[in-house]
């Protein structure tokens, strides 16, 4: 590429050059209505007041970077890179956004969205993690599931000193993928971040949807019944409970006898859970809730009783 042209924002990755053309291009305006969303975007969740933050902004000074867009039969486009400015702003109610347009295939516009992604967006963890699995898996024409295969066989290569996967061509590539993402090393990646993705699953939707720090996350992770993890991990999400308190009660909870933790630690857990819901303007479930309460008071009434004496 001639030095003359500036050098685009995003690191290139060997291979990609193309993608992003060997001469600037012009910024145009498109209708909003006129783009669409990609089915395949790798950002899932949007934090609600960086949005408002960001569609505050553009009222008062405009959108000061186009989004990159790539052409669609029927005179319509699909956006590549750049959601949230779109979604910043249709809040925004602009009726035109400033656009750099793109002949790109359904391959080429998945590179380049998941490039900016990594590169420019603060994607959670779990988006990251997904993004540069998928990232490597077009690169090397293959599954996610086929790509943490061979990671897990590099990494395993790298611990025994052997030459057996390491040295493939498909592994010099997983590398240099990494080296020009410029994020962590793979190495790195397969030990702390591929097992993310083995998270339960209500652990999993919180950290993808930016709830709590996957540092948190893995510690919840370690409760392996469903009801205390989900208390725990409600009770750390509303108290923006710190990792250390997080780990108290982890040996807190390890402290407690195993028959306690099969009832009486339940019916604690429980009873937080239930100050917690949502459902006191509910006359349905406050029925059911009464019953319940009724037959807790009649065991306990039973449990207080003094027995006759003789």
């Amino acid at each position: 590429m001639s030095s003359k042209n500036p050098k685009p924002e995003v690191k290139r990755l060997k291979g990609l050059d193309s993608l992003f053309g060997e001469e600037p291009t012009p910024t145009q305006s498109l209708p909003t209505q006129a783009i669409t969303l990609p089915e395949g975007q790798p950002r899932r969740y949007f934090d609600a007041k960086a949005i408002a933050e960001l569609t505050e902004s553009i009222k008062q000074h405009g959108i000061l970077q186009p989004l990159l867009v790539r052409t669609l039969p029927d005179d319509k486009y699909e956006l590549v890179a750049g959601e949230r400015r779109y979604r910043a702003a249709m809040a925004a109610g602009l009726d035109e956004v400033p656009v750099v347009i793109r002949s790109l295939s359904d391959e080429d516009a998945l590179a380049l969205a998941l490039i900016e992604n990594l590169q420019r967006e603060n994607l959670n963890p779990v988006e990251e993690t997904e993004g540069i699995l998928q990232l490597l898996a077009l690169r090397l024409g293959t599954s996610k599931d086929e790509v943490g295969s061979l990671l897990y066989r590099m990494l395993n290569d790298s611990v025994r000193l052997t030459n057996n996967v390491i040295s493939q061509p498909e592994a010099e590539l997983v590398k240099e993928v990494f080296t020009n993402l410029g994020l962590m090393s793979w190495e790195s990646f397969i030990s702390n971040r591929l097992p993310l993705l083995k998270l339960p699953n209500d652990i999993l939707e919180a950290l993808r949807s930016g709830r709590i720090a996957y540092t948190k996350a893995k510690a919840i992770s370690k409760i392996k019944d469903e009801t205390e993890r989900l208390t725990l991990l409600e009770e750390a999400i509303a108290q923006s409970l710190s990792l250390s308190q997080i780990r108290e009660r982890l040996k807190q909870a390890s402290s407690v006898p195993e028959g306690d933790h099969t009832l009486k630690s339940r019916m604690d857990m429980t009873y937080r859970r239930l100050l917690q819901a949502k459902f006191w303007d509910d006359s349905s479930k406050q029925k059911k809730l009464e019953k319940l309460l009724a037959q807790m008071e009649a065991l306990l009434a039973e449990d207080s009783t003094t027995p006759p004496t003789a």
